[in-house]
């Protein structure tokens, strides 16, 4: 990497396409790095992150995504929030943006829908879906296997739970793009104006949904985000139950798993000999070929934090009020930690201390739920086909631009029947 430390920004689309060398330069020579353009502290070692995570009374997540705009451009930021007060909801906090009284009482009923039991039941019908999507096209001997499998099965197991028909899930796709590509920080104000109106209009498709489930509860996930009460006895208002549902539902319970099971094909195609040990015994190596794909790739690249006081991190000292960029994908491949971090390795003892889903009070809830689909749409994958490997010629790689989140547009891939 030839850019002057100075230069180096995570707006950057080329670096955004490809961060691990800029990550792997930062921990050598600025761990924690104040990145100017998006006025942010970016820190990337691992034992930092750690400390960060477990300490969120110092490092707060409190509104940080609007603080993020209203730093970067207060006058667009303002705008927006008019255009959702004006036409539908302004958007409440996310799970990922509270750690304020809210958030324990928010994160209970989420604990209570996504809970142990709950993913359990799941769990055939998410290995079925797998399976009938992999039957679509497993005798065709090729496929893009974003669009075959990586989008449709989070979103069908999504959708059953929350009572959408699945001939919406790809309305359900658009509307959820659209929010992560604001959520990239990456759009012009027209770019970005267009994301809220298709945001409106997802909270409108929702609104008879969710009034028909407080007058009638059905048991479904988004029956208990409805009716759950906080402790306060209130249930959750609209713009509430609307933020959490697209926001932590169908992003956050879809994107992971996207983004990991796409990436995870592309790694299998790019190392041959892990790939062939995985296949040698699937039962065995399937579960740590999974945590070992998700700290190589790290669908949610890194998250912010605010700081609350003053405070000393390495040898650097933060302000109050600094916004820190937390990147959990280069603490996952920080040397300090794993050895070799840059390989992969199905056998590598310690791939699950990867921070992947993040630690301490907002560690993923929807974590149980990403593995399974992970783990049950290579099963069907790796047992429906044979010899995997990419379509000469149709693949650029490109990724999704954005700050936070990283996506392949496409793969597409050729391979065996069975």
């Amino acid at each position: 990497m030839s850019t002057r430390l100075d230069e180096l920004t995570f707006l950057d689309p080329e670096i955004q396409e490809w961060p691990f060398d800029a990550y792997e330069r930062l921990q050598k020579e600025a761990p924690v790095f104040y990145d100017e353009p998006s006025k942010a502290w970016v820190v990337t070692r691992y034992d930092d992150i750690r400390q960060i995570l477990t300490d969120p009374e110092t490092f707060s997540t409190d509104g940080f995504v609007e603080s993020l705009r209203d730093a970067v451009d207060p006058v667009r930021a303002a705008k927006v929030r008019e255009i959702y007060r004006s036409r539908g909801w302004v958007p409440s906090l996310t799970l990922s943006q509270q750690d304020s009284v809210h958030h324990k009482g928010t994160r209970a009923i989420f604990q209570q829908a996504l809970r142990a039991g709950r993913i359990r039941q799941l769990d055939p019908f998410i290995r079925q879906t797998a399976i009938d999507l992999v039957e679509k096209f497993r005798h065709t001997g090729e496929t893009e296997i974003v669009e075959s499998l990586a989008v449709p099965l989070p979103l069908i197991a999504i959708c059953s739970q929350v009572g959408v028909p699945l001939e919406d899930i790809w309305k359900i796709k658009y509307w959820t793009d659209s929010w992560v590509r604001r959520f990239s920080m990456m759009l012009t104000e027209e770019e970005e104006i267009e994301t809220v109106y298709d945001e409106i209009e997802f909270q409108h498709y929702f609104r008879e949904i969710v009034a028909d489930l407080q007058a009638k509860p059905n048991g479904t996930v988004l029956s208990d985000l409805v009716n759950l009460k906080l402790p306060d006895g209130r249930t959750l208002e609209y713009a509430d139950i609307v933020t959490h549902l697209l926001a932590d539902l169908f992003v956050g319970g879809s994107e992971t798993s996207t983004n990991a099971i796409s990436e995870g094909v592309l790694l299998l195609c790019n190392h041959a000999d892990q790939y062939a040990m995985l296949m040698s015994d699937l039962d065995k190596y399937l579960p740590m070929f999974v945590e070992e794909s998700l700290r190589l790739q790290s669908p949610v690249q890194g998250m912010y934090r605010i700081t609350t006081r003053e405070v000393e991190l390495g040898d650097t000292r933060l302000p109050k009020g600094a916004l820190v960029n937390v990147r959990f994908a280069a603490a996952n491949r920080d040397a300090a930690h794993f050895q070799c971090p840059h390989m992969m390795d199905i056998e590598r003892s310690n791939s699950g201390s990867h921070l992947a889903f993040g630690s301490g009070l907002h560690h993923c809830i929807g974590a149980p739920l990403a593995r399974r689909e992970i783990f049950w749409s290579f099963d069907a994958l790796l047992r429906g086909v044979r010899n995997l490997r990419l379509a000469p010629g149709k693949n650029d790689f490109r990724h999704n631009p954005g700050l936070l989140l990283r996506s392949l547009k496409k793969l597409h891939i050729e391979f065996d029947p069975v």
